[in-house]
């Protein structure tokens, strides 16, 4: 089938994402949202069952939807989804990692658990969609977009390998934490949960609940995953829709997936190396793609070429990961700062 393209009135970025497409994918994302929030309204730790028959939908979800952009605009589009889709699921994994080092920080208790990722999840949807409307003013309007971009990969990537080299990515300080101490320094704070409330009267005042202190910090964590993300997935598809598309569908899961993954998690310990290979990677691919549009002779990577580096990269450091941890006990490699 021929491959149509929507021309956005704003500039000349190609998309597919015409009006109907865009608010009917919107529309979906707030209904799942919804559903989830629906889920968890009343809290209960989650069983293994649970867990995967929702990891399931969500996987079946997007990989259906990838089948459907292939088949209505061709292979090249096709596999740019679901190269873009691979990349941010793997930089979700890496999100849920610090989740679970804050998660265990605050100690959250295994109820209230699903609720706070949730709210996490929420952040991450709300702060892509503002990081993906950026990044596609910024494509249109400067020449040096893809520089910037690239800059801002490796630069990433070079801090990810430096934290997996000192080990600094599994400490979780909490009362270093920027967040906390500004909330600390507004409003008091009680030393036990209240379900998922927010607040509690403590004497004449309200006071915050460690449930507020933690859904803040991993709202603060979302900020700096959008900041690497939305550029790792521009250096996949220059197309604002299925930027967004894939960021959606890589989060939306991750509430289930947390529960699924919870005790292999802590034994992916070279995930961040795998993660800073793919971003430089990525970095490099950008830069080359600004270079050759003032350079001809310059060379690109095909993407499909990118979804094999991807692929490639993901499993050599699930199997060493595996590896140097066999025999590890489930969580045995947490570090965390004990809660005061």
């Amino acid at each position: 089938m021929t491959e149509v393209s929507y021309l956005s009135a704003a500039g000349d970025l190609s998309t597919v994402g015409t009006p109907t497409l865009w608010a009917l994918t919107i529309v979906g994302v707030l209904l799942l949202l919804v559903l989830d929030f629906l889920v968890t309204r009343r809290p209960h730790e989650v069983s293994m069952r649970e867990a995967i028959g929702w990891s399931a939908f969500y996987i079946a979800l997007p990989l259906a939807f990838g089948g459907w952009l292939w088949a209505r605009y061709g292979s090249e589009l096709g596999v740019q989804y679901l190269t873009g889709y691979l990349v941010e699921k793997s930089l979700s994994v890496d999100n849920l990692f610090v989740f679970m080092l804050l998660l265990a920080a605050f100690a959250v208790p295994a109820v209230l658990a699903q609720r706070v990722l949730l709210y996490g999840i929420a952040g991450a949807l709300v702060l892509r969609a503002v990081f993906i409307a950026l990044g596609a003013a910024a494509l249109q309007t400067l020449d040096f977009a893809f520089l910037l971009f690239a800059i801002i990969l490796i630069a990433t990537a070079v801090k990810l390998l430096r934290d997996a080299l000192s080990g600094h990515q599994q400490e979780v300080d909490i009362n270093k934490m920027r967040s906390v101490k500004v909330l600390r320094r507004f409003m008091p704070v009680v030393d036990e949960y209240h379900g998922t409330r927010m607040t509690v009267r403590q004497g004449a005042r309200r006071a915050l609940t460690p449930f507020a202190l933690v859904v803040v910090a991993v709202l603060a964590t979302d900020v700096v995953f959008a900041v690497d993300s939305v550029p790792a997935v521009y250096g996949i598809t220059e197309d604002p829709y299925l930027v967004f598309a894939t960021n959606a569908f890589a989060l939306l899961g991750l509430r289930a997936l947390y529960f699924v993954l919870h005790a292999a998690l802590s034994r992916l310990v070279h995930l961040s190396y795998g993660l800073a290979i793919i971003l430089a990677f990525i970095g490099l691919k950008l830069g080359l793609h600004w270079a050759h549009g003032i350079w001809a002779s310059v060379p690109q990577i095909p993407t499909l070429a990118s979804l094999g580096v991807i692929i490639g990269v993901l499993v050599v450091v699930t199997l060493t990961s595996l590896r140097a941890t066999r025999g590890d006990q489930p969580g045995e490699r947490e570090v965390v700062a004990e809660r005061h």
